[in-house]
């Protein structure tokens, strides 16, 4: 198993940071503007992060999955929309190494690579109403998805869709260019504006054999502990995207407290950087991210064991880090929800106006924090601490 980090984890995080700060700088704009990502995601293939994880030998980067989380990190301290495509990005390729066999893996990644791929997503199974129809030596694809990260500037969608003549679930790989597959830009919520999370059609939509990658059911034992770890991988992402906000939000918050902020008239200091308040408050924000990050390097690097171990990993192991990762989920959304907050406070009124966008950090974290209520996650911690219980599988996210 993976003991250390891959090699080039210094350079790809450097190469990250550095996207991060031209995103930062338009930020604010591009959020009023709310247009499809296309400009961020040739930001993203230009500087190579789109095959990271692919193996160099097939084109890509050959970075692991902690090389990977902190990529997200970084990007979405600089745009958490931009963050969360690429989180999306990273799982959605690999769901051909989660669910499919080691033929579709080669062939795709191949593929990926020299494409450039950038990987979206129709997979909500809380729309369930994508049917595959057997036709010929193939099948056609008819549905909707209301809610599809990524979709509308995807170079390729992976799907999930039910088979019409056995109701199996079947995870799909699906060309966004063929004319019956309608991208709809209606992803209207009032945060993360940009991870053209819109819905979907699929008209008659043609799925060769080989695309389809494998079986999504849910019943005792279809499934391996290996791929079933999809679940804790993608939950992880979100841990790594909420960190990342948070710390984009505390990051402008201390440059603009240092250069524009005024102190209170009460406080018989010169700056507001010497207010003992603020500097309190500062304090007890940079815990609770700097908490979150230990968790979630934890997490990254049991997520790492997991998928090194492949299908010699067990229940058991796949249990502990399922818990491992929902532990951290609870304290990146606290912290993410707790620092987009109350940095208005140590920014002061002024630092409301629109023009300066600090409000975007909050609504990012709410909104998707809502997808998944930390209640859940809770309860599987407590669970496990109580009863020892290992959290189920599912694909609900």
């Amino acid at each position: 198993m993976t003991t250390s980090v891959h090699p080039g984890h210094d350079r790809w995080v450097a190469t990250a940071r550095t996207v991060a700060a031209g995103l930062a700088e338009d930020a604010v704009a591009r959020d009023r503007a709310n247009l499809p990502p296309f400009d961020e995601i040739a930001r993203l293939r230009e500087a190579g992060l789109l095959t990271l994880l692919i193996p160099a030998d097939r084109g890509g980067a050959g970075a692991d999955w902690r090389t990977a989380y902190a990529v997200i990190r970084e990007i979405a301290a600089g745009d958490g929309s931009i963050g969360q495509l690429l989180g999306y990005h990273y799982l959605l390729s690999w769901n051909v190494r989660f669910f499919g066999d080691a033929a579709h893996t080669e062939r795709l990644e191949r593929a990926a690579a020299e494409g450039r791929w950038l990987w979206g997503g129709a997979f909500n199974p809380r729309d369930p109403d994508v049917l595959l129809t057997p036709d010929g030596d193939g099948f056609l694809l008819e549905g909707r998805k209301s809610f599809a990260t990524g979709a509308r500037v995807a170079d390729r969608l992976v799907v999930g869709a039910t088979r019409a003549d056995t109701g199996e679930p079947l995870v799909v790989l699906v060309d966004p260019g063929h004319p019956g597959v309608v991208r709809h830009d209606d992803w209207d919520s009032f945060g993360q504006r940009l991870s053209a999370s819109g819905s979907i059609e699929f008209h008659a939509v043609p799925v060769a054999a080989d695309a389809v990658i494998g079986s999504l059911s849910q019943e005792e034992g279809a499934l391996s502990p290996f791929a079933t770890l999809v679940t804790p991988t993608i939950q992880l992402i979100f841990v790594h995207f909420y960190l990342g906000i948070a710390e984009g939000a505390l990051a402008a918050a201390r440059d603009y407290t240092r250069t524009t902020t005024r102190p209170w008239a009460l406080s018989d200091v010169e700056a507001a950087v010497q207010d003992p308040y603020t500097l309190a408050a500062y304090g007890e924000l940079t815990v609770a991210a700097r908490a979150t990050a230990a968790l979630a390097d934890v997490a990254a690097a049991a997520v790492q064991r997991g998928l090194d171990l492949g299908p010699a990993l067990t229940e058991e192991e796949r249990g502990e880090i399922a818990v491992t990762v929902a532990t951290a989920k609870v304290s990146a959304t606290r912290s993410a929800l707790d620092v987009t907050s109350r940095i208005l406070e140590l920014t002061g009124a002024r630092s409301t106006a629109s023009q300066l966008g600090f409000d975007r950090f909050w609504r990012n974290a709410r909104v998707h924090t809502l997808h998944d209520p930390v209640a859940y996650k809770l309860r599987e911690v407590g669970d496990h601490f109580l009863n020892g219980a290992h959290p189920p599988f599912t694909l609900y996210t």
